[in-house]
């Protein structure tokens, strides 16, 4: 294993902890931005929208830029802007100005989340093993991190302005300094021109679609109402529902890192399955649960359960066509739908019924992952073997 290709692993690893650092530092301060410009609940949900909106719009539209020029590339350019809107957010003295920060700050980091992902794939494919759990796993490390660091500022007396920009600060030099690890995409090494990407891509990659969307949708309802439902249906303290959302972090960082090793052992298709039926498993113990101490416990379990999931997907889209980036980009708009429309469909059902009901939907999910897992192809559709990835880099050197 080469020097260069090992440095191209730590550069992936370290981009997923510091996107996860970025994106996790502006969610913690939510409460003091809606205090730092007298915002509504109503204006809250619309800047978070409009964040959301953003994301969703770059990933769906990076297909043809992703076959065009490449992770490297994109994330040269789209990690740097990540950590400046974050600080435009950071400053932004009205609510108007503060929408439009986000939708920029949605924006950029939709860029990152595809690139990062076709990146990963990229390195994930020239060591010819099982990588991108890991690599989501600095995910949950830069987001843990990120809810340590932003109870120490609140701790400190730091306002959100102060605390964002010194994010965006260490991030900004950081990001250009780890560009300098990126491997080159296959398609952009060879030097051959970019076909343009078809209009629908394989169907495999629609099915690595939906696995994603239920995962990610799962994700967004554990990380926006299980504190609502261990505090309300449960009767838990309000420090102690607090702890539900880092301890599904926890479980999810604990799977990932794990997961590769898994992956290997027993294959991709057949740990989907598991993990869907797992997190049906789980969650079903969530919302049945008598009290806040097993709904706690079981929360970890799920975060074990479904936290390989949506890294699989994204590994194998990268693996079902000759260039990965654009595959990705398409799985990653798929999921992320998943966690825009979740937490609204819970609220929306939460008003049918009852809170505890509407959280029988990730049962649901848990399910239709396994199902739709069962379908996929047992060998990779269009990997490139490992020998031919590493060739194909080295031609860059």
């Amino acid at each position: 294993m080469t020097r260069d290709l090992r440095t191209a692993r730590t550069g992936a690893v370290l981009t997923f902890v510091l996107a996860g650092l970025m994106c996790g530092s502006m969610t913690v301060r939510i409460p003091a931005l809606s205090d730092k410009l007298g915002l509504s609940e109503a204006s809250v949900g619309v800047t978070l929208l409009v964040w959301g909106l953003g994301a969703l719009i770059t990933m769906q539209s990076m297909r043809a830029v992703m076959a065009r020029f490449g992770s490297r590339s994109i994330l040269r350019v789209a990690a740097p802007l990540t950590a400046t809107t974050l600080a435009l957010l950071a400053v932004a003295p009205s609510f108007p100005l503060a929408v439009a920060a986000s939708g920029l700050f949605g924006m950029a980091f939709g860029a990152v989340d595809v690139a990062m992902n076709a990146q990963g794939s990229v390195v994930e494919r020239a060591y010819g093993r099982p990588l991108m759990n890991g690599m989501h796993a600095g995910w949950c490390a830069g987001a843990i991190g990120a809810g340590l660091l932003g109870t120490a500022a609140i701790a400190a007396g730091l306002s959100i302005t102060t605390h964002l920009v010194l994010i965006a600060l260490l991030s900004l030099p950081a990001t250009v300094l780890i560009s300098r690890t990126y491997l080159p995409d296959p398609t952009v090494v060879s030097g051959a021109a970019p076909a343009a990407p078809r209009r629908r891509m394989p169907p495999v990659i629609y099915l690595l679609g939906v696995i994603a969307f239920c995962a990610f949708m799962v994700e967004g309802t554990v990380a926006d109402w299980n504190g609502l439902y261990l505090r309300d249906a449960l009767g838990a303290p309000e420090a102690v529902a607090a702890l539900g959302y880092p301890i599904f972090e926890a479980g999810m960082l604990a799977g990932r890192l794990a997961g590769d090793r898994v992956r290997a052992r027993f294959g991709a298709r057949g740990m989907m399955v598991a993990s869907g039926l797992a997190t049906a498993a789980t969650f079903g113990v969530v919302i049945t649960a008598p009290s806040a101490p097993v709904a706690l416990a079981a929360m970890l379990f799920v975060g074990v359960a479904v936290a390989t999931v949506s890294p699989m997907a994204m590994s194998l889209a990268g693996e079902a066509t000759g260039t990965p980036g654009p595959a990705i980009a398409q799985t990653g708009a798929m999921g992320y739908a998943g966690l825009l429309l979740g937490p609204v469909i819970i609220g929306f059902l939460s008003d049918l019924a009852t809170l505890r009901t509407s959280l029988g939907i990730a049962v649901l999910l848990g399910v239709l992952i396994a199902a739709v897992a069962w379908f996929l192809p047992r060998h990779r559709a269009a990997a490139v073997p490992a020998e031919t990835a590493r060739r194909e880099l080295s031609m860059a050197a």
